[in-house]
């Protein structure tokens, strides 16, 4: 029993070093000088503090932040507004039968590069190029089959008497998904809304193509700007991704009971 215990003890321990080693890489490598950098050592040989003023001098970090954060909760909002009704739609009245979820998913499965053409025209012509709003539709409808892949198992576990009770009740389609259905699938929600507005902090490619000026760009864009033609500021870039990760990291921190409760345990307990 003690070999076992020992044994689970050392994966865990193992586990826990390759995923938090990067980070604590990043972190000593935001108190390295320059010289220091290019040595290779783990930790700094001279502790230099001036990595973070220099690097929040050098660009708008907290305006890119503020960016990546707006961004990623209207882009949540409007996929969870355009997914539910659709899971709906799909499972509980049957609408596009056996291919429309094949369809919705395999999207997905393109390379998000296929898509920035249409896109980019469809923004300048609206005049949303630029602009936060555009982003977070891009976003909200690249995301709209994460969600519903995610959520589908949530929205079927439900059992169909409770519905047909609502109707007794002389609740139609719509007031059933607000006032029955949607409150039974909660944890799932939640562990959806946080995965994918997760996936719209982080991205980085729709970004970096639709928005062009500091107003409009979000934090990964904003890290990618501390390289130089001839001079990569690793100092700095590393000071600019902390303060990219810290968001996300206490979302995840104080967020983790639902997405534990969502994910494993479903809408029905």
């Amino acid at each position: 029993m003690n070999a076992v215990r020992l044994l689970r003890g050392l994966l865990v321990a193992i586990l826990v070093a390759f995923f938090a080693t990067p980070v604590f890489f990043l972190i000593s490598l935001s108190f390295k000088t320059k010289d220091d950098v290019l040595s290779g050592d783990f930790l700094p040989n001279a502790i230099t503090l001036s990595n973070w003023p220099d690097a929040f001098n050098a660009a708008d970090l907290g305006g890119f932040l503020s960016n990546s954060i707006v961004v990623a909760l209207l882009s949540g909002a409007i996929t969870l507004i355009l997914t539910i009704p659709a899971i709906y739609g799909v499972t509980r009245l049957g609408v596009g039968g056996k291919w429309l979820p094949d369809v919705t998913l395999s999207s997905f499965m393109a390379p998000p590069v296929v898509a920035i053409i249409p896109f980019f025209y469809l923004l300048k012509v609206s005049g949303l190029l630029n602009t936060q709003a555009g982003l977070a539709i891009v976003y909200g409808l690249v995301n709209v089959p994460v969600a519903f892949w995610l959520l589908t198992p949530f929205m079927k576990r439900v059992p169909a008497e409770i519905e047909q009770a609502a109707a007794l009740d002389g609740a139609g389609p719509l007031r059933a998904l607000v006032s029955v259905i949607l409150p039974m699938i909660a944890p799932g929600l939640a562990a959806t809304a946080v995965i994918i507005v997760i996936l719209s902090y982080n991205e980085f490619l729709f970004a970096s193509v639709f928005t062009t000026v500091d107003q409009t760009r979000t934090l990964p864009v904003g890290v990618s700007l501390f390289q130089g033609d001839r001079l990569v500021n690793f100092g700095q870039m590393a000071a600019a991704s902390l303060t990219g990760i810290l968001p996300v990291y206490l979302a995840a921190l104080f967020l983790q009971k639902y997405l534990v409760q969502g994910l494993a345990h479903g809408a029905v307990k």
